[in-house]
């Protein structure tokens, strides 16, 4: 089947969608090639799956330019044979898009031309079950080739087509493993409690896993100049899918970063895909690539279809017919009102990279709110004398026995976890008398500070913070033998918590955040 579509004529560009019937008839597609036809300059010939499939390439319809990308069936090698052939104009490049069916490439390609990726590591595996010297796996952490990666960490397969990727969790949150997937109904992810065991099936890449703040950004480019970046919520939060009343999956406009869309450039020409799209991770002020998707186009954007037909235009007009103006016409054809010199085309996504005319970009939101419901602030006061946590203050207030120590970093509450640990009995007495009541209650709020510490199984947020004051100290010899020197004996430990967002505060932050993307201008 091949669908010819647009009013034919001498002069006319020669489009050719050599694409998967799935693909060329989506909604984005459509709405795209709509507003192509509506120039008045393309003649757009659909090739169809049989003609795709079973026909040989020498009758082929004849085009000028050829979008062509894989998806699931497509004869990717004879569409290259193809194009050897006729020698059309390519929107999206066909040699690369074969390192798209491989992470393990996908991510040496983006280290070849300086684009960020987590920190990982290669497990490959010539058959399944296959022991490897070089891969170790322990009950928190997995090594390969010394490389050790501490839960939570993530496992991908090194099939790109594969979407089935992992995340296992440290034995302090509980342990278990969650699956992310493709999205089936309303759910992206599911956790499975009583798997620890990482999967020896086949290869995989592991990565550390990256805390986003419960987001994930995907950003779509058309061309090196064009990038529109789209917040989804992560799957990684509760593989439930956020959707609107008409069932869409709810995809807010985000601004990049001029970082960000440097990577977004550097993608579209590392890979040669003009129509790309990748997946960012933002983590502690800094940006990674994560995924190249290949061909991707935006949902239910009429900004994005708008933005997009008009740089289409100008490629395959710069490509085909250079002597002719790619200029965008006052009044877009499939439009009454005319185009505002102004609006540029940057205001939906994080927008163009300095191609087309006038644009304006917002820098910066200044507001003053206050935070939603929260659990409310505690605090648990204890006097410590054990060595391990006086040694513990002293290893972070420099040495100084009269000087209070603040820990709140991931590495000091971490110090502190482990010292607890070792304080804490494993099991309770049960018996307990009147001499040894105090003792008791000094064990009880360890217990309890080992308790909040654990909570979560990762240190992140500000919501735990410990003070160790200096309370008595001695004077002992120097180790030296030198003099004498101040040590403590005991201090005040407090250990301040809670102030967590309640469900009832998440959801008036989600709401107040609807309404400001909702209603800025």
């Amino acid at each position: 089947m091949v669908v010819m579509e647009g009013n034919g004529g001498a002069g006319r560009i020669t489009i050719g969608v050599c694409v998967m019937e799935k693909k060329a008839f989506s909604s984005p597609m459509e709405q795209i090639l709509e507003r192509l036809r509506a120039f008045g300059e393309f003649e757009i010939i659909i090739f169809g799956d049989k003609v795709i499939l079973d026909d040989p390439i020498e009758i082929w319809p004849n085009c000028d330019c050829l979008i062509a990308f894989y998806s699931s069936g497509f004869p990717l090698q004879k569409v290259q044979a193809y194009a050897a052939l006729r020698r059309p104009f390519l929107v999206n490049e066909l040699e690369p898009q074969y390192l798209l069916h491989d992470r393990r490439k996908v991510y040496e390609h983006l280290e070849k031309y300086g684009i960020p990726v987590p920190s990982y590591a290669l497990v490959n595996r010539e058959y399944p079950d296959q022991e490897l010297d070089y891969f170790i796996e322990q009950e928190d952490f997995v090594e390969v080739h010394g490389k050790r990666f501490l839960k939570p960490f993530v496992e991908k397969p090194v099939n790109g087509d594969d979407h089935r990727i992992m995340i296992y969790y440290p034995s302090s949150a509980g342990g278990g493993m969650k699956e992310l997937f493709r999205k089936v109904g309303n759910r992206s992810s599911e956790f499975h409690p009583d798997v620890r065991r990482v999967r020896r099936e086949g290869s995989y890449i592991y990565e550390e896993f990256m805390p986003t703040g419960g987001t994930d950004v995907k950003v779509y480019t058309v061309g090196p100049g064009y990038a529109h970046a789209e917040a989804r919520k992560s799957p990684v939060v509760d593989g439930v899918v956020m959707r609107n009343p008409d069932g869409k999956e709810v995809r807010y406009p985000v601004l990049l970063t001029p970082t960000e869309k440097q990577m977004a450039r550097d993608v579209c020409n590392a890979f040669r895909q003009m129509v790309c799209g990748f997946d960012l991770l933002r983590c502690d002020g800094r940006s990674y690539v994560c995924d190249v998707n290949g061909w991707s186009f935006v949902k239910n954007s009429y900004k994005y279809y708008d933005d997009a037909a008009c740089i289409l235009r100008k490629i395959f007009l710069d490509a085909k017919a250079p002597h002719l103006s790619s200029t965008i016409p006052p009044t877009l054809p499939w439009k009454s009102e005319p185009v505002q010199p102004t609006e540029g085309l940057t205001r939906q996504g994080s927008g163009i990279i300095g191609t087309f005319g006038q644009s304006e970009e917002l820098r910066c939101v200044i507001v003053v709110i206050r935070h939603g419901d929260r659990t409310p602030k505690q605090k648990v006061k204890l006097k410590v004398t054990e060595e391990k946590l006086l040694n513990l203050m002293l290893k972070y207030n420099g040495g100084k026995p009269r000087v209070e120590t603040k820990l709140k970093s991931a590495v000091q509450l971490q110090d502190l976890l482990d010292a607890t640990r070792q304080l804490v009995p494993p099991t309770r007495s049960g018996r307990e008398s009147d001499s040894d009541a105090d003792d008791i209650e000094h064990i009880e709020k360890l217990r309890q500070v080992k308790a909040v510490l654990e909570e979560g199984g990762h240190f992140s947020g500000i919501y735990r913070k410990v003070q160790l004051k200096p309370l008595k100290w001695i004077k002992v010899p120097k180790r030296n033998g030198d003099g004498e020197e101040e040590r403590p004996i005991e201090a005040l430990m407090i250990l301040k918590y809670g102030g967590v967002l309640t469900h009832a505060g998440r959801k008036q932050a989600e709401e107040l955040g609807r309404f400001f993307r909702n209603n800025i201008n």
